[in-house]
């Protein structure tokens, strides 16, 4: 059987291997078919049926089981995700494992589709380091995404030390699919 941790590394060498068999497109369809409609075909029924309800119920003991440190923020109108050490990145980055170029764009490779069939879009950022924030909107909701600290106050990950600001981030807008974004 293969651990949690070690699962991370071979996830983390199979992106590699598939851009390299069949690009970047390959890598989207694994993402999407693999995750998003098979492993966690579960989230996707329960987000779909419950909204921020089942964000609720699915995120809440996921992050807790996987031992992230994060902190959740709920409103009528959104449902945030601010992750402060995410723990399959930091595993990958305390032991050296790099083959995809952006493994943190997974996350958004699965959950990107799952919401747009749900009916959201995603505002999102990670910075390559084991951080990021997320801000899940129903798609009618034309609300920008937050400033630092407006919605999650002294949790939101942008405003921890970890957070680096002259490094590379990524930056979703309105998303519901891995290839809309921009790269700051």
């Amino acid at each position: 059987m293969t651990g949690c941790y070690d699962f991370c590394g071979h996830y983390e060498w199979t992106f590699e291997w598939l851009r390299q068999l069949g690009g970047h497109e390959l890598v989207t369809a694994y993402w999407d078919e693999s995750i998003n409609r098979d492993a966690q075909v579960h989230a996707h029924a329960l987000i779909t049926a419950k909204g921020f309800e089942g964000m609720k119920e699915y995120w809440g003991p996921t992050l807790a089981d996987e031992g992230a440190v994060s902190h959740r923020t709920v409103t009528d109108t959104v449902f945030r995700i601010d992750m402060h050490e995410c723990p399959s990145k930091g595993f990958l980055l305390r032991n050296g494992l790099e083959q995809y170029k952006d493994y943190c764009d997974h996350c958004m490779g699965w959950i990107g589709p799952m919401m747009k069939d749900a009916g959201f879009v995603i505002d999102h950022q990670h910075n390559h380091c084991g951080q990021c924030w997320w801000e899940m909107r129903r798609a009618e909701d034309a609300t920008p995404s937050s400033t630092p600290g407006e919605l999650s106050g002294a949790e939101d990950v942008r405003l921890r030390p970890g957070w680096v600001h002259d490094a590379p981030v990524d930056t979703y807008q309105r998303a519901t699919l891995p290839d809309d974004k921009t790269t700051a």
